[in-house]
């Protein structure tokens, strides 16, 4: 395992991440003419979701599955055992569970959402009600699908975009003794620790505030549930944040994040780089509560909707989330680009967190109004201009209230995900010049409508269209300063 950090200094001076690995397959690129992409958002209702990626450039919507899988994984993917039950490839499976997460009862799944249907079925009920760091997009989903609702209980700095604060992904220990007290223990299924929040800009939690989250679960007989899929990284800001485990190793620092949760589930998508999920726990009875609903919404035990080839690949990948070379990759490359684009008064979520850069969007766009959905005009006039694709993470992203009336986001932000070990630093570079020039040029950005709305999740599928010809504009301005430039 590699032992990194900030010891690679270069003699220049310069402060730029070196990449650990080497690249030794490669996919083609192709940048379409401007024009052409100006097409392709209209195609895509100006949803960078519904973009084909044969218009598309860098594609940074998100890094679920689509970070870059290592040898090992891919060499292990051809041993795979084919068996419908008992497969050795769970086995296998189940052995790295253990190991790196310290929870000996596992339950297959597809996918993160998949984990989140089968526990909210199991615990949540009509009135039920779900504390949590921060909402995810799907968990929210499911919850209020079977009938529960959920409580946000996050520090107010956790809502400040430019800040210092290392952990913004703390739970507030005040608000979640108030919130039981409210409404009972008995109507709390289950405590909620994401790992890291997603829809805040990434930002970790500290495991001095988990183990007090612990403690008030503990004391009121709350399972505790924990989101891991982006605990490798959450565990590296750990280590490079929190004074009590700066010498701890990643191993050590994710055992002690996991030996407090009863619950744990994950995407693999997020956490080993490959595709497919897990639930786990060292608690019999919550394990014989989960087993039946496997069988019956994701497929046998033994393989819970996933290939075995990608099972294989999972379980190297679990290993792999132990190395510290491997997981800093990420967050250092966002470290940077959000070092650069700050450093030039771009605003952006600060400090660094996990997933990808943070791009407030409601402060660029302080003259769209929220009604129009600023996130995702900056999103669609960022894919115009550059043909790098980002996601929405604001109002597009909530959902209407059980009366239809539109709930706003907290924050409208432009997510540029960098997953693992994709892009190069000429590539980020890109990112940084195009967002400065569109910041600069801001005011040409206007507003969205939606015209065709899905019910539930509608960022992933919902159509909208501007609510004049600014995009036509913007596409003017590019030309008027890039020529005939890509």
């Amino acid at each position: 395992m590699s032992d990194v950090s900030k010891s690679i200094k270069f003699y220049s001076g310069e402060d730029i991440p070196l990449e650990l690995h080497k690249v030794r397959i490669v996919q083609k690129l192709h940048l379409v003419p401007v024009e052409r992409r100006l097409e392709a958002l209209y195609e895509a209702g100006f949803n960078t979701f519904r973009l084909d990626t044969k218009d598309v450039f860098l594609d940074m919507l998100t890094d679920s599955g689509t970070n870059a899988m290592s040898d090992r994984q891919l060499g292990a993917m051809m041993i795979a055992d084919d068996a419908y039950a008992g497969s050795q490839s769970f086995v296998r499976y189940q052995k790295a569970v253990e190991d790196v997460l310290g929870k000996k009862y596992l339950l297959p799944v597809h996918q993160g959402r998949a984990a989140e249907n089968i526990i909210s079925n199991a615990y949540v009920r009509k009135g039920s009600v779900v504390p949590m760091n921060y909402h995810f997009t799907t968990a929210m989903a499911h919850i209020t699908q079977y009938g529960g609702r959920i409580e946000e209980l996050l520090y107010d700095e956790a809502y400040v975009i430019r800040s210092r604060h290392p952990f913004k992904g703390n739970m507030n220990l005040e608000k979640l003794e108030e919130c039981i007290k409210k409404h009972g223990a008995s109507n709390i299924p289950f405590i909620r620790m994401e790992a890291s929040t997603n829809l805040i800009g990434g930002q970790p939690f500290s495991i001095e505030n988990l183990r007090a989250v612990h403690a008030i679960a503990g004391k009121y007989g709350i399972r505790l549930v924990l989101d891991a899929s982006l605990l490798g990284e959450n565990a590296w800001l750990v280590k490079q944040r929190e004074e009590e485990f700066k010498n701890k190793s990643m191993g050590e620092i994710i055992l002690e994040m996991t030996g407090m949760a009863d619950l744990i589930y994950f995407s693999a998508r997020k956490l080993s780089s490959s595709r497919g999920g897990g639930i786990c726990t060292n608690n019999e009875k919550i394990f014989k509560e989960l087993e039946p609903l496997v069988p019956l919404f994701e497929g046998f035990l033994t393989y819970g909707g996933m290939s075995v080839r990608e099972i294989e690949a999972i379980a190297v990948g679990l290993y792999e989330t132990l190395d510290e070379g491997m997981i800093c990759q990420s967050p250092q490359f966002i470290e940077y680009l959000v070092n650069a684009l700050d450093s030039k008064g771009v605003p952006v979520v600060t400090p660094a967190g996990v997933l990808g850069c943070h791009i407030d969007a409601m402060n660029i766009c302080s003259h769209i109004p929220q009604t129009q959905y600023p996130a995702g005009a900056f999103a669609a006039a960022f894919y115009l201009i550059s043909g790098v694709r980002g996601m929405e993470r604001g109002s597009v992203s909530n959902q209407r209230d059980e009366y239809g009336n539109e709930t706003y986001a907290d924050m409208e932000l432009l997510r540029l995900a960098i997953p693992r070990r994709v892009f190069t630093l000429s590539q980020i570079k890109y990112v940084e010049d195009r967002i400065l020039w569109l910041y600069e040029n801001r005011h040409l950005i206007g507003g969205l409508k939606f015209i065709y709305e899905p019910p539930v999740l509608r960022f992933f599928m919902g159509g909208l269209e501007p609510v004049d010809d600014w995009a036509q504009k913007l596409l003017a301005k590019f030309r008027e300063d890039f020529g005939d430039s890509l």
